[in-house]
């Protein structure tokens, strides 16, 4: 007779996350509304869809000790570090306060992001 054998079990790798869809692109000027840093504004430097969170001018600055290589010296870097995109919020272009955004699909086929407070298109900088 035939001794049992028992078959593990697939062990299952960690997934690569979903693509996110923000309402920040690159070169946007939000205001942070929660955090360490509340209410700084700055300009948007990066933005990473896969783990939903984008980098802020002068926001969440880190300090890291580099060591020295053959081409950079050593030292203390400090450079922004990025936050969850629920704590930036888009300035409205009228009124210059933070706003929501909706999207809205023009005849053409474009999307355009409204700000709530004023109606008014925010335009994409790049």
């Amino acid at each position: 007779m035939k001794p049992l054998v028992f078959k593990k079990a697939k062990r299952v790798r960690h997934q690569a996350p979903a693509r996110m869809r923000l309402h920040i692109t690159k070169g946007d000027t939000v205001q942070v509304i929660s955090g360490e840093d509340k209410g700084k504004r700055g300009r948007v430097l990066r933005v990473h869809p896969k783990t939903g969170r984008v980098t802020i001018e002068g926001v969440n600055v880190v300090k890291r000790h580099r060591r020295a290589t053959q081409t950079a010296e050593g030292g203390i870097v400090e450079f922004p570090a990025p936050i969850h995109h629920s704590k930036a919020m888009l300035i409205d272009p009228k009124s210059g306060e933070p706003t929501r955004v909706r999207r809205r699909r023009d005849a053409d086929g474009t999307v355009e992001r409204i700000a709530l407070k004023s109606e008014q298109p925010i335009p994409r900088n790049r």
